[in-house]
């Protein structure tokens, strides 16, 4: 199976699909992507943006997910920043830096 991301206005993915290999021939990335950027459009609309991505990581740094971004200029897909871990107030974690232990 082949994965594509479309990617909106900000190169921010919105959704990731799976398609058939028979659809783009059973060939390898990269010259597998043409054939499905193309059935993506025939689908979605011309006017959408398509990018492969690989499940298992082969190329194009990691998985695409939706809110991940495209980074055209290294050719990667760059996960969001995790959210902040919000603690219980009474919850005191440790020093991290060495010079404030007992």
């Amino acid at each position: 199976m082949a994965h594509f991301a479309q990617l909106d206005a900000n190169n921010v993915v919105t959704e990731v699909i799976v398609i058939n290999n028979a659809v783009v021939e059973d060939l390898p990335f990269p010259e597998s992507e043409p054939l499905g950027i193309a059935f993506c459009q025939s689908l979605y609309g011309a006017d959408t943006v398509w990018k492969q991505t690989s499940y298992n990581a082969n190329f194009r740094g990691t998985y695409a997910g939706i809110g991940f971004t495209y980074d055209p200029v290294a050719d990667v897909f760059v996960p969001p920043p995790a959210p902040p871990i919000e603690l219980p107030e009474d919850v005191v974690l440790p020093p991290t830096n060495p010079e404030d232990l007992p």
